[in-house]
């Protein structure tokens, strides 16, 4: 299905057309440049509702121009495809056709099947482009994920970033290469049987190089109030064509880029008070606009514990936390289920600080986590003195994304540190194997299947004033947290620290990485091949407690061996296996000899005597 974006520079055979929305203004211009310097300027006719466009003839592909308002100073097109020279200056007219695309046939992966590799482009290779990234996904392929997820691509000020300061929504950043360089890494993925996902930011725009208000105030509202701000105004008086900047944006990337689905950014933070949620409009919208055999995927980042967000567009529910924007279904495929990374992270840690402080960490809580899709449904959050989240006992478990590090979780540290640097690599084989073997949907951070050295912190680029103030805030914000306070903050501004989040992939070679990725290269084998582990429902498993840190993990299909997973998070314990099973086959051992363990397992008769952290998995008739 043909799909044009109504906004922007558009090529055409005898010139580019030119549309932008400037609510604010009563005379537009298109203002040319040849190098650092403006050679002409077109006026763009007025179409009503703030619209303003024209074909400018003049003009072609590799063009460089802004948009000048009522005489003022010239700024970049909020829709620019490419921003070469950066977020404050000149756009650039890009031909989204001329790319040769090799993916006719691809039709994405459907959710049962998906497990995603999250990287970020800067510092998932040494050159940290999108061509660079290209050889490294052979070996993500092998691994057995089945996507990537890139976080956030919008351009930046600066040369590096996480992405969440993105200002230019539509122009993949420069600083990662051409949207030609994006174009094909997607078709090389695809190529590969590897799905891209991206990580988009529709809560709020960064603080340097976001024009939208001088082209119109109702991009923003104070009507409601976010964490950095006014908030988008996507649900007041001349919300339209706001909304439709990012539905357009979402269509964008699926149909230009071909992108196999979207990570959508704290979406508890975009407030719509609208009969239908910019969200629910957004997922139907980019689906029916593509062939039906299309997998395009919408997974959301959201603190509420809502089931509402994947529930079918049509039912209804009640709100969550008092709050009337989730009384509706939202109708998408997935969102981050944060409270198991918790309980794992203070099982394995015994952290407390902050938001862990609402966790326990007890194999009991795990379980019930693991059962409900999320802890939190509705009881109160003794930390935070609030109750959080609703039942999900509808919504079947590939729907919750599960990891046990991300990008957050990893760089809101105080020195970046991974979770196998917090604890002994048996604690980790142990939870790797938990996360793999579950049957939600599970999320791998970048080098996390080798136990990667590198530590991954927070880094920005901003302007000296702006970046004083974003060290400031960045210690503020994170001093609940003993680990992370004060001066142990790295400064993000300096460029050591985003070199220090460079992966060295040549780590794989050696030990102990070599023995951790073969580990995860079995289990990701055994999820994808094995018929009880293939089977996802809520009534294919069953999770239970024995003790204080010993998960039992039962898994099942129809005409298949049964499945027993013992998950040993503590220490020295004895497992008695004859409530649950007598013949038993032994699958996989987290503490083998291949995957950098001690090898020895105690068995008598029915009994397993473990001597600290370990994952098996035995089968049974």
């Amino acid at each position: 299905m043909s799909w044009t974006l109504p906004i922007g520079a558009q090529p055409l055979s005898n010139g580019v057309f030119f549309r932008v929305w400037a609510a604010n203004a009563r005379r537009v211009e298109v203002v040319h440049y040849e190098g650092d310097r403006p050679s002409a300027a077109y006026i763009l006719a007025a179409e009503g509702d703030g619209y303003f466009s024209a074909n400018i003839n003049a003009l072609a592909v590799g063009a460089r121009y802004m948009y000048r308002l009522d005489g003022g100073t010239p700024r970049p097109d909020p829709a620019a495809r490419f921003q070469p020279e950066g977020v404050h200056s000149p756009s650039l007219v890009v031909d989204p056709q001329a790319f040769a695309w090799s993916d006719s046939d691809w039709c994405g992966v459907a959710l049962d099947e998906l497990v995603v590799y999250e990287l970020h482009v800067g510092t998932a290779s040494e050159a940290g482009t999108f061509d660079a990234l290209i050889p490294q996904l052979d070996a993500i392929r092998d691994l057995g994920a089945t996507a990537i997820e890139l976080m956030p691509l919008a351009d930046f000020p600066g040369t590096r970033n996480w992405g969440y300061d993105g200002v230019a929504l539509y122009a993949p950043a420069r600083c990662y290469g051409t949207p030609d360089d994006l174009r094909r890494l997607v078709d090389a993925a695809h190529a590969r049987g590897l799905a891209v996902l991206l990580d988009v930011v529709y809560n709020h725009l960064g603080p340097d190089g976001n024009y939208l208000r001088e082209f119109s105030r109702d991009y923003f509202t104070e009507r409601h109030h976010t964490p950095w701000g006014a908030a988008l105004n996507i649900d007041g008086p001349n919300s339209r064509p706001v909304r439709d900047f990012f539905i357009n944006n979402a269509l964008y990337w699926a149909h230009e880029f071909h992108i196999d689905g979207l990570r959508l950014d704290a979406t508890h933070a975009i407030i719509d008070d609208s009969p239908r949620h910019l969200l629910a409009e957004m997922a139907a919208t980019v689906r029916a606009s593509l062939p039906p055999e299309r997998n395009f995927l919408c997974i959301a980042e959201n603190e509420h514990n809502d089931p509402a967000i994947v529930r079918p567009l049509a039912t209804a529910t009640q709100p969550v936390d008092d709050d009337p924007a989730t009384a509706l279904a939202w109708g998408l495929d997935g969102v981050w289920a944060d409270d198991f990374h918790h309980q794992v992270r203070v099982a394995l840690t015994g952290e407390r600080d902050g938001y862990y402080a609402d966790y326990t960490g007890t194999a009991a809580d795990l379980a019930a986590t693991i059962r409900q899709g999320w802890f939190y449904q509705g009881q109160e959050m003794p930390h935070q003195q609030r109750a959080r989240g609703a039942v999900a006992d509808d919504v079947e478990p590939p729907h919750f994304v599960y990891c046990i590090q991300n990008h957050d979780q990893v760089g809101n540290r105080a020195r970046g540190e991974r979770l196998h640097h917090d604890i002994d690599l048996d604690a980790y084989r142990a939870a790797s194997a938990l996360l793999l073997l579950v049957p939600h949907t599970p999320l791998l951070w970048m080098g996390q299947e080798w136990a990667a050295s590198t530590p991954f912190q927070f880094f920005t680029d901003h302007n000296p004033e702006l970046g004083r103030l974003v060290t400031e805030g960045r210690r503020r914000e994170f001093a609940a947290f003993t680990a992370f306070s004060g001066e142990t903050v790295p400064d993000p501004q300096l460029e050591a620290t985003f070199l220090r989040a460079k992966l060295r992939w040549q780590e794989r070679d050696a030990e102990p990485h070599r023995s951790v990725l073969t580990l995860y290269r079995d289990l990701l084998k055994l999820r994808r091949t094995h018929p009880a582990l293939r089977e996802r429902s809520r009534d294919s498993f069953v999770a239970s407690a024995i003790g204080d840190k010993v998960l039992l993990l039962q898994r099942h299909a129809p005409a298949s061996e049964v499945l027993l997973l013992v998950i040993n998070l503590g220490g020295a314990c004895s497992v008695d296996l004859a409530p649950h099973t007598t013949e038993i086959k032994l699958l996989l051992d987290s503490e083998d000899k291949r995957y950098g363990g001690h090898g020895a397992l105690n068995v008598s008769g029915s009994n397993l005597a473990l001597d600290g952290p370990r994952a098996l998995v035995l089968e049974h008739s």
